[in-house]
């Protein structure tokens, strides 16, 4: 399920249980895999662990005009800078150096060398594609850098915009921009990189923060008006850049969830969720109408529905085998989203295939499965779907609405999800 880049795996000798790892990043809207399948850089989700070599780097000398050693700093390639154009006639350098005590993590749509893990734009429902076609990717080639201490407690700080091949950040006359009062520059991205902490950490009694803005330099600001506005909000001085188990980023077209290795440890593993799918089948659910015994598919086959597929009426939580009556006929209407009405209670509403919730680190319990989110049917604890029912995820440019993790699809208004009513065998 996870797997590292070679550049990753620390070799140290003290190290016997493989490598230091400090976290992981998992996609929203990816169910365990991409739907194209996991493939080198791109992928559902990206351990970050302790480098044979600390590539990190931290801010050093600030030249504020365009002296011959800023044109130098911009041009080699061996040195990291951020540039801030203020006019045509000023830009303002800032060069980093090596920091040996940090290793840098950088993630963003591009496909070049410098970017640890090529993140692409999500669509509901986990397609790659509306279509076929191509949408305009809104996510930065170069989104953001994440910065974690190589010692205890390896903390992972967050910062927006990552650098370039040739080891540099250009912030345009356009971008955001300002002074600090000790001189030196900071910015923002033109999309922005948005962080939410959840408060109580990433367990069951979890409730969602606030979203805030991630500045070039780590600094924590209120949201824009949009995303792309050029007014920045305002700094929050209580909060900072570091991650927590939990963190959610929002890079303005793929929402990444941030676990820390301390909290992956008390998270059930697909082992755990492959148990608990058998012992729900091992109960020989039934349909309540054709008597014909239900099974969930396995963890790997989740796309195309089988004979034994459980489905179930969204607005009651009865839980059938697949029949094709009981709904009303329209052509335009995707035959799985239309009205149905539940022959045990009457209720009507959508009449969906069922899925379970393979990626485990989206869980907050290791409870079985016993709710469905609404209204794409994907089946997990109650207090997963609770707590993802609660959560507001950015949605364009300026407003958020809850969505299932495991395929970002929106939420219901009336009712984000429904407690599943399994018919026992009769026998």
């Amino acid at each position: 399920m996870f797997s590292l880049g070679q550049e990753n795996i620390s070799t140290s000798p003290a190290s016997t249980k493989g490598p230091v790892k400090y976290g992981e990043l998992i996609v929203l809207g990816c169910n365990g895999s991409l739907p194209n399948g996991d493939k080198g850089r791109r992928k559902s989700r990206f351990a970050l662990c302790r480098r044979n070599k600390a590539n990190g780097v931290k801010p050093s000398t600030v030249h504020s005009s365009c002296t011959p050693q800023a044109a130098k700093a911009i041009s080699n390639k061996e040195q990291h800078s951020i540039s801030y154009t203020l006019s045509r006639a000023q830009t303002v350098v800032v060069e980093y150096t090596h920091d040996s005590s940090t290793d840098m993590f950088q993630i963003g749509r591009s496909t070049e060398n410098p970017i640890d893990f090529v993140v692409t734009d999500t669509v509901p429902g986990g397609q790659s594609q509306v279509d076929g076609q191509t949408v305009q990717s809104t996510i930065s080639r170069f989104a953001c850098r994440i910065i974690c201490q190589r010692n205890p407690p390896y903390s992972a700080r967050i910062y927006a915009a990552g650098f370039d091949s040739s080891k540099n950040i250009f912030l345009g006359e356009k971008a955001a921009k300002w002074r600090m009062q000790d001189g030196q520059m900071d910015g923002l991205t033109t999309n922005g990189v948005l962080v939410m902490h959840p408060r109580q950490g990433f367990n069951q009694d979890s409730k969602p923060g606030l979203w805030r803005e991630i500045s070039v330099c780590g600094s924590v600001f209120t949201l824009r008006e949009t995303r792309s506005s050029q007014q920045r909000g305002k700094m929050v001085d209580s909060e900072c850049n570091e991650l927590m188990d939990g963190s959610l980023i929002d890079l303005c077209g793929a929402t990444l969830l941030w676990r820390t290795a301390e909290g992956l440890s008390h998270t059930p593993t697909v082992k755990h969720l492959e148990a608990l799918r058998q012992e729900l089948n091992a109960g020989r659910p039934q349909c309540p109408v054709g008597f014909n015994t239900l099974a969930f598919p396995s963890l790997r086959r989740k796309d195309v529905p089988d004979e034994k597929q459980p489905w179930a009426y969204l607005r009651c939580g009865h839980v059938h085998g697949y029949h094709g009556w009981g709904g009303r006929r329209n052509p335009e209407v995707d035959a799985e989203c239309q009205e149905r009405e539940c022959p045990m209670c009457r209720a009507r509403g959508p009449y969906v295939p069922l899925w379970l919730g393979c990626e485990a680190g989206f869980y907050v319990d290791a409870e079985p499965p016993t709710h469905a989110f609404v209204p794409c049917g994907h089946v997990c604890s109650e207090k997963t779907t609770a707590f993802w029912s609660q959560i507001p995820l950015p949605h364009g440019t300026h407003t958020f609405h809850s969505a299932c993790p495991f395929c970002i699809q929106p939420l219901s208004a009336e009712s984000s999800c429904i407690r599943l009513i399994f018919q026992s065998p009769l026998d």
